[in-house]
């Protein structure tokens, strides 16, 4: 099991060097969040604060938890990804998901907010993601998005496409089923029995086979300072198939508190990981 740190606070700079000090604390990934217009609350830009995340730090894995497709041009999250992916040579990871109503850059400027309406531009953008980091001539015709053919250069480092991991409200089957396409789902639930009935249904409906990538099972929350109480924590999760965690503080986290729990060093004992 691996472990990531999401920051959730603090300016780009600041979060810039909070990855630089995940990665010598050891954890296995630094994460932002993506954002627009949240009532009270300072939002940056994830691609720009990646950047600077990616500049400090040379191993753990970066992303922004979660990117909603349906508001974003897909050929432009295929540049920015691309070249972010590129810039910290090969480490990012691409969660998505439907996104939360509450940013006003969705129905507060005319974006879709009928589920299944994201729904269906979510699956349109992710089709258009991989095949513009193909690296070969792409077209679509869907029902909401139309181009004639284009050719995007560079491709992304990693192949054949830059790892996704999707948002999937197990246990709703239908929910998850969209995840196995791809290559990880954040199940939105931290229970160690859940968990362990959402990899049995992975292993029964994904079977992986001989070179394919791990597929991941994503799990957030928060955990204590003290190593034992933190690992005694995640354990569970581990057992039961989640492969990666995600520390998260949502709730009035600060600069000095993510950085006291990053210190602190992640959840999960040597022999767990």
């Amino acid at each position: 099991m691996k472990a990531g740190f999401l920051v959730t606070t603090g300016d780009p700079l600041t979060a810039a060097e909070l990855a630089s000090e995940a990665e010598a604390a050891g954890w296995d990934g630094v994460f932002y969040w993506d954002g627009v217009a949240i009532p009270d609350v300072e939002i940056y830009d994830p691609w720009v604060v990646m950047a600077g995340m990616a500049m400090r730090t040379e191993r753990v894995r970066l992303g922004a938890i979660v990117t909603p497709p349906s508001r974003r041009r897909p050929w432009k999250l295929a540049r920015e990804t691309m070249t972010l992916d590129r810039l910290s040579n090969g480490r990012l990871v691409l969660p998505v998901g439907l996104g939360a109503l509450d940013d006003g850059a969705f129905g507060n400027v005319g974006e879709p907010t009928e589920a299944r309406i994201r729904a269906e531009l979510l699956d349109e953008s992710l089709a258009i993601l991989e095949g513009l980091w193909s690296g070969e001539a792409y077209g679509h015709e869907g029902r909401h998005y139309r181009f004639g053919p284009m050719t995007f250069r560079p491709t992304p480092v990693q192949r054949p496409r830059i790892p996704v991991w999707v948002v999937g409200a197990w246990p709703i089957e239908r929910s998850v089923r969209r995840a196995l396409r791809f290559d990880g789902v954040l199940p939105q639930t931290s229970d160690p029995a859940q968990i362990r009935a959402l990899a049995a249904f992975i292993a029964e409906r994904r079977p992986s086979a001989p070179g394919d990538r791990p597929f991941e099972i994503v799990v957030e929350g928060t955990t204590p300072l003290e190593a034992a109480r933190a690992s005694a924590a995640v354990r569970p999760l581990a057992e039961a198939g989640a492969t990666w965690w995600i520390e998260s503080d949502w709730t009035g986290a600060t600069v000095d508190s993510l950085r006291r729990r990053i210190e602190a060093g992640p959840p999960i004992a040597d022999d767990d990981r």
